[in-house]
């Protein structure tokens, strides 16, 4: 079952509590600790636009949320350039140029991100970011949030055999953790690493940050919730308390 933003049961309450004693908490970061998509979308219209792709037609925010948010680079690069991959790889090395350019200026966090960060902190449970994004990328937007010294691991697709819509890099974060699946889930904003977390074992609590709440529900998530913010997670949160103590 999932329960998605703006329901109220009973049973949205429960979702979590089996985790209980909770260990730790998995993020995601382009969408999931920030709105970031936006910026994304803005780099990659402006730049297919220059190279002619689609015969100049901007690209829509659908072809963006269907075909790249949340994938690996290299299958992006594929996408756009299937003969040439090293064209294709340059051309994301000055898109995330480009990204971190706008992300400098304009990068703003979640809503409720810094109230679940205490809630976190407070219960002393483990975090890491779990990210597909290019390590310059996640480090950028991880220090601009001000979360450099609340994660104490930052694991890449790039550091696995494969990034996410694989279960890999959430596989590491565990074992870099030294925590359970049974005692941990995952806050993502993408079908690909909604897809990732569950195959992972874990439960994903998805933000409806800027994906559709019925593409993200292909992927299965336990919960979805509008942001940091929504009644809907604090409900699961304060049951799994209940069952902590």
């Amino acid at each position: 079952m999932t329960v998605s933003s703006g329901e109220n049961s009973v049973e949205s309450k429960d979702l979590l509590a089996k985790l209980a004693p909770l260990e730790a908490v998995l993020f995601d970061v382009d969408g999931t600790l920030c709105d970031s998509d936006p910026l994304h979308y803005y780099a990659f219209r402006e730049m297919l636009q220059e190279i002619g792709y689609n015969d100049g037609v901007p690209i829509t925010e659908d072809f963006f949320v269907q075909n790249i948010a949340g994938k690996h680079n290299p299958d992006i690069a594929v996408l756009f350039f299937p003969d040439d991959m090293p064209r294709g790889m340059k051309f994301m090395e000055e898109k995330e140029a480009m990204f971190r350019r706008l992300a400098s200026e304009q990068l703003k966090p979640i809503d409720g991100l810094y109230k679940l960060k205490k809630w976190i902190e407070d219960r002393g449970l483990k975090r890491a970011a779990v990210t597909n994004a290019p390590r310059a990328n996640a480090e950028l937007m991880i220090s601009i949030l001000g979360l450099s010294d609340f994660f104490q691991a930052v694991i890449l697709g790039d550091d696995c055999v494969h990034a996410k819509p694989h279960p890999d890099p959430y596989l590491k974060a565990l074992e870099i953790l030294k925590v359970s699946k049974d005692h941990t889930f995952i806050f993502e904003d993408s079908v690909s690493g909604i897809t990732a977390g569950v195959a992972a074992g874990m439960p994903v609590a998805g933000l409806t940050t800027r994906n559709p709440e019925q593409l993200l529900l292909t992927a299965k998530p336990t919960i979805l919730i509008k942001d940091y913010a929504d009644p809907i997670l604090w409900a699961a949160l304060e049951e799994l308390d209940k069952k902590s103590a």
